[in-house]
């Protein structure tokens, strides 16, 4: 998979999250913070939840 990095939000640091990157395979990764307390999110084996603030919404913008 190849990626192309689109931002990070501020005050992430150098190495820190969260981060946006879009692929290859016309999907994006989202770098954010794991939830921790995600019981009644029913999130099925394989797959994790991360929480990214508000404002990282608008590095999806004009973006398909």
């Amino acid at each position: 998979m190849q990626f192309e990095f689109l931002g990070k939000g501020p005050g992430s640091g150098q190495d820190g999250c969260p981060s946006l990157f879009k692929t290859d395979r016309d999907t994006y990764l989202v770098q954010g913070w794991k939830v921790k307390d995600a019981e009644g999110l029913d999130i099925p084996e394989g797959e994790a939840v991360v929480e990214i603030p508000a404002r990282m919404l608008t590095l999806f913008q004009g973006r398909s």
